[in-house]
């Protein structure tokens, strides 16, 4: 971790108290300003760096890349111009470094764009003033078009006319796959359809698709990576919205998930979910669960699945597994009212590994969710039992520590 502290002079005097966390990118920019070094600890250096600009003018020029990058879906000329639809990244440390800065601009503005249905992105920046190199010994702007373009995917439009010019092949997109699922979700009183659909590295044109879709993941999805999409044992499940536009049926992507095929001893397989997301323009209307869902009746009636696994899920993944883990089990006979209050048996998690592909430590988890529900609180024995078996849980693991020796 790089700490940049700005100087008038070469003799150490700081310019206010403030330091600027840049990326090592940002500081090559400035590397002949640089006087001093100072090595905080093992990991973090300070850089004195003398500069002609007091640290008020430069901080005019330090702009939080979260608040200036701005995402549109675009179906029509009309949408470009429509800044209601358009939405902001929740991180951007995996594209721009972890101070999340953007350095050398003042009023910027990046505009991301895709094509609603095709994915098909545009790129491009606007800003106002860009800092003027003779007053900033060497502080360079940094390049922000080639910073973002290289994590996207090959056929970024930089021309925002040769952009438009696609927009009308929109709605001849039709989505890659299998239709697995068809749903209708109301909201503010309209209905609104939505498809789930299944696809493989071996579906004709999905790799490309992938592609665009996945060049989400690195502003929504933390110590996110692309993955190889040339294996075959990933699986994809993606949404699409179907709605109709001028009379044509459209299909504007909504969100996907990976799931990777694990081999399981003898001769079964272990699907792990991997990356989940869904856009912002759609979250809050219950798609993840339903996404979810759809990946679960993807697999469960199959003989050869084991159980489905996650890879290291977020607190709001772990809430929409639990969520949709408990009301499944609900529908178990072994997670019946009467059967909860006489604690976690053998039977409740074959159930639901044999029924729901959910294994044992997932099982349990979902078993003292449901067990709380049907606890009534007020009833200080019920209660008391419900505490005392959370508290084994949690003591087991100490008790065979402690027994072995």
């Amino acid at each position: 971790m790089y700490y940049l502290a700005l100087s008038k002079n070469n003799c150490g005097k700081l310019v206010g108290s403030t330091f600027f966390f840049f990326s090592p990118r940002q500081l090559r920019r400035c590397w002949r300003s640089i006087f001093a070094v100072v090595m905080l600890n093992n990991r973090d250096f300070l850089f004195l760096v003398a500069v002609s600009l007091s640290k008020e003018a430069l901080e005019a020029y330090v702009v939080s890349a979260n608040d200036v990058v701005h995402f549109k879906l675009v179906m029509t000329t009309d949408d470009i111009e429509d800044d209601d639809i358009a939405f902001q990244p929740e991180m951007s440390h995996q594209i721009f470094g972890e101070g999340e800065s953007i350095f050398g601009y003042r009023d910027l503005q990046v505009k991301l764009y895709y094509g609603s249905c095709s994915l098909t992105p545009y790129l491009g920046m606007s800003y106002t003033e860009k800092i003027d190199l003779k007053k900033s010994d060497g502080l360079k702007a940094d390049d922000v078009l080639k910073t973002v373009l290289e994590k996207l995917p090959s056929g970024v439009h930089t021309n925002i006319d040769e952009f438009v010019s696609i927009l009308p092949k929109e709605t001849a997109f039709r989505p890659f796959g299998e239709l697995l699922h068809s749903f209708k979700i109301g909201r503010g009183g309209l209905s609104r359809t939505f498809e789930l659909y299944s696809a493989s590295v071996t579906t004709p044109g999905f790799l490309d698709y992938h592609a665009r879709m996945q060049s989400f993941i690195l502003w929504f999805i933390d110590a996110a990576s692309y993955i190889d999409s040339d294996d075959e044992k990933w699986e994809y499940f993606v949404l699409h919205e179907k709605k109709v536009v001028d009379g044509v049926t459209c299909y504007p992507f909504a969100g996907y998930a990976t799931v990777y095929r694990y081999y399981a001893y003898p001769t079964h397989i272990r699907p792990r979910i991997s990356q989940m997301l869904v856009l912002p323009p759609f979250q809050k209307m219950g798609l993840g669960t339903e996404l979810l869902q759809g990946i679960y009746n993807f697999y469960r009636d199959r003989s050869d699945v084991l159980d489905i696994t996650v890879e290291d899920p977020s607190e709001v993944f772990t809430r929409l597994r639990d969520f949709v883990d408990a009301r499944n089990c609900l529908k178990l006979a072994s997670f019946s009212k009467e059967n909860l209050h006489n604690g976690f048996s053998e039977d409740m998690w074959k159930e639901a590994q044999e029924k729901l592909k959910i294994n044992k430590k997932q099982a349990r988890r979902v078993y003292e969710i449901l067990r709380l529900r049907a606890t009534n609180t007020a009833n200080a024995s019920q209660y008391k039992a419900y505490r005392l078996e959370v508290k084994n849980r949690l003591n087991a693991p100490y008790q065979k520590q402690k027994n072995r020796h």
